[in-house]
């Protein structure tokens, strides 16, 4: 199991940046393919996109295509979600979690607790 804490949330106005970090625990992180997810307030949660185990495939859901990156690096058992000219609708709570396929929304074990992003138009 890998127990998942993210960060790097916070309020800014559309078209500013920011990088969530995903930092787990555990020394199995690097055998996981590995997916940002989000939720807004009354809607279900969504996947952003996946990475696989050694980050050489990656996956995007098409809203964050061009806009969006996703990384990890593995000596720091840490994935990456780089989010570049945020729009009012990428408002959410984002989660990290281990995936079973990089391409696939089936997650593995138990989320992390989230990072609120909130952009102001």
């Amino acid at each position: 199991q890998v127990q998942l804490i993210e960060s790097g949330g916070g309020l800014v106005q559309a078209g500013s940046s920011l990088r969530l970090s995903c930092a787990a625990s555990g020394r199995t992180f690097s055998s996981y393919a590995m997916g940002w997810f989000r939720q807004a307030p009354g809607k279900e949660r969504e996947f952003v996109g996946g990475i696989n185990w050694n980050g050489g495939s990656i996956y995007y859901t098409d809203s964050v295509k061009g806009r969006f990156t996703i990384s990890r690096d593995n000596a720091k058992n840490t994935l990456y979600l780089q989010m570049n000219s945020l729009k009012p609708e990428d408002t959410a709570i984002y989660y990290c979690a281990a995936i079973t396929t990089y391409y696939r929304p089936t997650h593995t074990g138990d989320w992390g607790q989230g990072t609120q992003v909130t952009v102001s138009s």
